[in-house]
């Protein structure tokens, strides 16, 4: 059963809340307020590649931030405009024991409108202390992102992980040493190395795309299918599996294609859920990028709305990574949608086996996440959270695993016409 969470604050309250304190602080000049910023709450989202603190806000606040390293290190932001209150000490409680980078967190009182915020660390880390404006169901954010002092290796990461699997990769390697004289290195690209795939679990973490009626959460179902597809393709002798997040936290979609490519991927799956603005919407759908516009008027709203993921999920845009992802995003290639349409085509055929298509052919639009230059990349809607019936049918573990199996039936039925190219060594 998927892990269900109270859904975001009513959007027509936090409309009212933030037209409430922009008048206010007209009135008054900026942090000339006459009562603290109100807290609408509080958020710890942990994972291996960072952990995030949320504090969600309903007006203007001014912020200042510094690590002290004197014992264990820690992390001290100073928040002027805001007064201490039960719902912003909530943010104590949320430290788990698995937490990579937060061993604790202690909130203070320094004096009238100005709160400090402790973070003691497990390790050094490279903070980055952010504000968001307001965008779909959420407020004002301020928004602490603690990354390791030293960057996460994916590739690395990748290799390490798959270590129990080394007997299969030696088989593999003596395999190929026994190939008779003269036959060309890696002519059996199953022999050559292992395939890669990078799957990707649509959102995550402060973006929890769309949300069905009873209350299911598109990023909870895109995890849930993407670890069973992970469990697949890790079962299959001559393919691995690298996931672009692996728990419920916000990856921007820049990242989620360096990810893949840092891994040498050889294809790329981004799963989600559908949403309409009518309910009796309903099928699954494979997308690939366009050059040239989408192929469809619902497939250019499909895009606007996945690529809005990096607005709501919140990223800073005052770093570095920002312009790299951008130049990342721009590199995209007529082989790699060529590409990327014959693999949609294969995914799509299988998953015609387990569900309705909405549409019987590959669509095409902008989806920023699928701009992997070297990287056939599809993007597979499973089916329509925002259909009642279907909705019921994404929390559902046997539809969850019938979709992932047919998207490795997909992923197979690509490689036999299209195998991965050789390398020299096995990676």
């Amino acid at each position: 059963m998927l892990d269900q969470r109270p859904a975001p604050l009513d959007r027509h309250r936090r409309r009212l809340l933030g037209a409430a304190g922009g008048t206010l602080v007209l009135a008054l000049g900026p942090f000339q307020l006459a009562h603290g910023a109100q807290v609408l709450g509080v958020r710890i989202w942990p994972a291996r590649d960072y952990t995030r603190l949320t504090i969600e806000h309903d007006r203007e606040l001014r912020f200042s931030h510094s690590v002290l390293r004197d014992g264990r290190p820690r992390l001290v932001v100073d928040i002027e405009g805001m007064d201490l209150t039960p719902r912003l000490k909530e943010i104590v409680g949320q430290v788990t024991t698995n937490d990579p980078y937060v061993a604790a967190v202690r909130v203070t009182q320094q004096r009238a409108g100005l709160v400090r915020l402790t973070v003691d660390l497990k390790e050094e880390v490279k903070p980055q202390v952010f504000a968001l404006p307001p965008v779909g169901p959420y407020g004002m954010r301020l928004v602490l992102d603690l990354y390791p002092a030293v960057p996460v290796d994916p590739l690395l990461a990748l290799l390490r992980d798959e270590h129990a699997r080394r007997d299969d990769i030696g088989r593999l390697l003596e395999q190929e040493s026994r190939r008779a004289p003269g036959t060309p290195r890696g002519a059996d690209p199953a022999l050559a190395r292992l395939a890669t795939i990078a799957i990707d679990p649509g959102h995550g973490g402060e973006d929890p795309g769309a949300i069905g009626s009873a209350g299911t959460y598109e990023k909870d179902v895109t995890l849930a299918i993407a670890r069973r597809l992970d469990a697949l393709i890790e079962a299959e002798p001559t393919m691995r599996a690298a996931l672009t997040r692996d728990g419920d936290y916000f990856v921007p979609l820049g990242r989620r294609v360096a990810k893949a490519r840092a891994v040498q991927a050889d294809l790329f799956v981004s799963i989600h859920a559908d949403a309409w603005v009518k309910p009796d919407a309903r099928g699954s759908s494979v997308f690939a990028l366009s050059e040239r516009g989408a192929s469809s008027a619902a497939a250019a709203w499909m895009a606007r709305r996945e690529n809005d993921a990096d607005s709501i999920g919140g990223i800073n845009l005052g770093t570095q990574d920002l312009q790299v992802a951008r130049v990342l995003l721009d590199l995209s290639t007529t082989a790699q949608i060529n590409e990327s349409l014959k693999f949609g085509n294969s995914v799509l055929r299988e998953l015609e086996r387990v569900n309705r298509l909405h549409k019987p052919r590959v669509e095409q639009a902008g989806f920023a996440v699928l701009k992997a230059p070297d990287i056939p990349s599809v993007l597979v809607e499973t089916a329509f959270i925002s259909n009642p019936e279907e909705e019921a049918r994404l929390r559902d573990e046997t539809y969850q695993d019938e979709v992932a199996r047919a998207i490795l039936r997909g992923i197979k039925r690509h490689f036999a016409r299209h195998p991965p190219q050789p390398r020299e060594r096995i990676a």
